[in-house]
């Protein structure tokens, strides 16, 4: 009896041993689904995972994502577009290009962490409209400038969002080695789309990214809502601008948090004789609903790269904390182009440097060949319903001697000064329009008058988009 009795005891230890050991090995599916918002929706998903993807932080997935965006790209070439899927996980990669027609989607507990190595960024030539690279010694400037992390060009239909996934440029090393001088090449930026139209970047947290966070260039019709960035506010985190639209026409901005050691948005088209050249203005940009904290900069700054030329660009519902400058405009002699009909209203400022700051005198060309000769044009420029609290100065308004700064209109604009404010709360120079209930009193060159300042009251296109109902469903793998 005790020998049968001992038989079977083993046989349950060996059955439960061997199920055990199965369970170990045998992966269990489970389906993940999600519905969000976006100009398009795709009929082909997949999972990063399914191309050798490894979210533990250390393993390169450069390779992963290209591959999988090369795959996704073949199958959706009869345009019913695909999704790849980033599921929870740290996910290590250097530099990967998307493609058209085409979502790249974030799972809420999933991190991007952007390669720290120079060799995971390939070389670009330096835009057009720029002639040289932002950083780097003047050589090696001319010649090229990474890649960003997330990277496009030539476009059509192309998405990135997600759960508020986290995209981690880690910048802290690339920011060191700027500082010292120790980098060949401008520094790559998170998300850089070129020569696209139909961009949609939403719903993702960005951080420390190792100089702007996203920068669509030469593009047409891009959403840009609901973003967390966020880079250390003091000297840190050099140029590590939030939103940066340049030469880009059709733009909404909206719905965005940002904590920047630079310009939270900053619209650009540019640079001296090279945006000259190039001649493609940004236009047609809606910014609203915007939250941003920059003690060292502006919440939105028109320029300095503003050489193609500014227009038609209307900011409202906006909350400015402990910012350098709540609007500014950058500009020099040499820059050429212009900043033209520009509207701001409903601006909420606390703890500011100063409310107002347009300045002729910025300076920082490309090279020594600027044309002296070619001056920009800054008219056209409404403020109104605006409340602002502890302001060291009101306003800083500088033209150009000779190239006056004209149609500045502010309106129903109340600026609570600081204990410690300038005794003189405005300073006006070679700058031209009108003020209506404005507080502390405008300088004589802005006279009262009985207008408000003007709105557009007709919306932009792409205001008038409307975001399809998108789901997702993958298999989740679990061990």
């Amino acid at each position: 009896m005790k020998g049968i009795m001992t038989l079977v005891l083993v046989l349950l230890v060996v059955l439960s041993f061997g199920r055990s050991s199965e369970c170990r090995n045998v992966k269990v599916l489970d389906q993940y689904s999600s519905k969000y918002s976006a100009m398009s929706c795709r009929e082909h998903t997949a999972s990063i995972t399914d191309f050798g993807g490894v979210g533990d932080g250390t393993t390169s997935n450069t390779k992963a994502f290209q591959a999988a965006i090369n795959h996704l790209a073949e199958i959706a070439a009869d345009g019913s577009g695909a999704q790849l899927f980033v599921p929870p996980g740290k996910w290590l990669t250097g530099s990967f290009n998307l493609t058209s027609h085409f979502t790249l989607f974030l799972h809420k507990d999933a991190v991007l962490l952007a390669s720290q190595d120079e060799n995971d960024y390939p070389l670009l030539m330096p835009l057009p409209s720029y002639g040289r690279g932002r950083d780097g010694k003047e050589k090696d400037a001319i010649v090229g400038r990474y890649s960003s992390l997330i990277f496009g060009t030539n476009l059509t239909d192309v998405i990135v969002t997600g759960e508020n996934g986290t995209i981690d440029g880690q910048g802290a090393l690339w920011w060191k080695k700027y500082k010292k001088g120790q980098l060949k090449y401008t520094r790559p930026y998170l998300i850089e789309i070129m020569h696209s139209n139909q961009v949609q970047i939403s719903d993702i947290t960005l951080l420390d990214s190792p100089s702007w966070n996203v920068h669509p260039v030469y593009s047409s019709n891009v959403i840009i809502k609901g973003l967390t960035i966020i880079a250390p506010t003091d000297p840190v985190s050099p140029n590590t601008d939030g939103i940066n639209p340049d030469s880009c026409s059709n733009v909404l901005i909206e719905d965005c948090y940002i904590v920047s050691g630079d310009d939270c948005v900053a619209v650009k088209s540019g640079w001296d004789e090279f945006g000259i050249a190039y001649a493609m203005p940004t236009q047609h940009l809606t910014i609203r609903r915007l939250t941003c904290i920059s003690p060292d900069s502006a919440v939105i700054a028109l320029g300095s790269e503003m050489s193609g030329g500014i227009q038609d660009v209307r900011a409202e519902d906006i909350t400015a904390i402990h910012s350098e400058s709540g609007i500014r405009i950058k500009t020099a002699v040499g820059r050429g182009g212009f900043v033209k009909d520009i509207f701001v209203r409903r601006m909420t400022m606390q703890t500011m440097k100063w409310a107002f700051w347009m300045t002729g005198n910025y300076g920082s060309h490309a090279d020594d060949h600027y044309d002296p000769k070619a001056l920009p044009v800054i008219q056209g420029i409404s403020y109104s319903d605006m409340v602002a609290e502890n302001v060291t100065m009101a306003a800083r308004l500088e033209g150009i001697d000779g190239d006056p700064f004209t149609g500045i209109c502010i309106s129903n604009v109340t600026i609570g000064m600081a204990a410690k404010a300038k005794k003189v709360p405005w300073t006006c120079t070679d700058v031209s329009g009108g003020t209506n209930g404005v507080s502390p009193s405008p300088c004589d060159s802005l006279p009262g008058q009985a207008k408000t300042c003007p709105f557009p009251t007709e919306a932009l296109p792409i205001e008038s988009v409307e975001l399809k109902a998108c789901s997702l469903s993958v298999p989740a793998r679990k061990s």
